[in-house]
């Protein structure tokens, strides 16, 4: 009987150091292998493969750990991401394609956008809070690559060319406009929805573009004083050279995008790297949607194309007219010609 037990204890205690030694066996081999495993990112993918001194980018290490192992001497400036100010600037104008000209320049490996307008130029309370204030309000980016923030309203906020230029007065500044009656009446369209969302009603077009007591053209409608490119042009020419702005053609931008985008590559100084394969046209949005990589693909938000309500042809033909010598004069500052009527 005795000897019974003691086989039947024997046995236990055999299975149970059996299960003790696979359990530490199957933990040593599952921290190895997590050691190994490198984090799939489809960002930091976008960047090419990481050169083999490089230190991965875990989660909990990203910032406060890198610049750890920066000051130990196990990292170098390089492979630190940071909040970093923007090297270049959408600064308008609105309704001119502000949104599309971010979103596909940020295609680019060496390009890291601001997801949100951060209105720090434009808006007394938030300039207010300071530089590191807006330098935070950036995405992390490496050194190496450029950020961007685009924000329409500092165009034409008479504050803003100074400001900025406080902050760096050798930024580069980037200009996407339309022809500037399609612009005016797409920025009345946007309101007018606004409107119509919250069930109030809304003058028409012609109503606040043209003057009822004049007959002429009403210049102190924000729409139209918006549209006079050249206006606003000048008052940022007081802080900045010429040679620092770029413009794009927002009207090509939606019918023909890469070529815009090869010239805005050039103006900042960045590798070519956005081909026709990063650019697929929509046939049910009528847009141009975005091609990361074999996997990741977007569109543009829903609210962008939006239809526009008729307007009185003579009305337009009005505006045009009004337009056409301040356009003369924006070609001829900016050395850009367009087929604007």
């Amino acid at each position: 009987m005795l000897f019974k037990q003691q086989a039947l204890l024997r046995q236990k205690l055999f299975v149970l150091g059996s299960l003790a030694i696979g359990s530490l066996l199957y933990l040593v081999a599952r921290v190895g292998s997590l050691d190994r495993l490198q984090p799939l990112c489809p960002i930091d993918g976008r960047f090419g493969p990481r050169s083999q001194d490089e230190i991965p980018l875990r989660a909990l290490q990203f910032k406060r750990g890198l610049l750890h192992e920066f000051r130990k001497g196990n990292a170098t400036k390089e492979q630190i991401r940071l909040h970093q100010l923007p090297k270049a600037i959408i600064i308008g104008v609105r309704k001119g394609g502000t949104r599309a000209l971010l979103e596909m320049l940020n295609l680019h490996p060496a390009v890291v956008k601001a997801s949100q307008e951060i209105h720090f130029f434009d808006n007394d309370e938030n300039y207010a809070k300071g530089i590191e204030w807006y330098r935070k309000k950036m995405p992390f980016s490496y050194p190496h690559q450029i950020t961007i923030e685009k924000s329409p309203a500092y165009f034409i906020t008479e504050e803003v060319p100074e400001r900025i230029y406080k902050m760096n007065s050798s930024i580069k500044l980037l200009i996407i406009v339309r022809e500037p009656t399609t612009r005016a009446i797409s920025d009345y369209t946007q309101v007018l929805e606004g409107k119509e969302r919250k069930n109030k009603t809304y003058y028409k077009f012609e109503k606040l573009a043209i003057d009822p007591n004049t007959c002429e053209v009403n210049t102190k409608y924000k729409a139209v004083r918006t549209s006079i490119y050249t206006k606003h042009l000048e008052r940022w020419l007081k802080y900045f050279p010429i040679e620092q702005f770029h413009i794009v053609d927002g009207d090509r931008l939606i019918t023909e995008p890469l070529p815009e985008l090869q010239l805005v590559e050039k103006f900042l100084n960045l590798p070519p790297r956005i081909s026709q394969y990063n650019l697929y046209f929509n046939a049910t949005r009528g847009f141009y949607c975005l091609r990361f990589n074999i996997v990741f693909n977007k569109c543009l938000a829903g609210s962008k194309g939006r239809i526009h309500p008729e307007v009185d042809t003579s009305v337009i033909t009005k505006l045009r007219k009004f337009f056409h010598p301040f356009n003369q004069k924006f070609y001829q500052i900016t050395g850009r010609t367009f087929n604007w009527p």
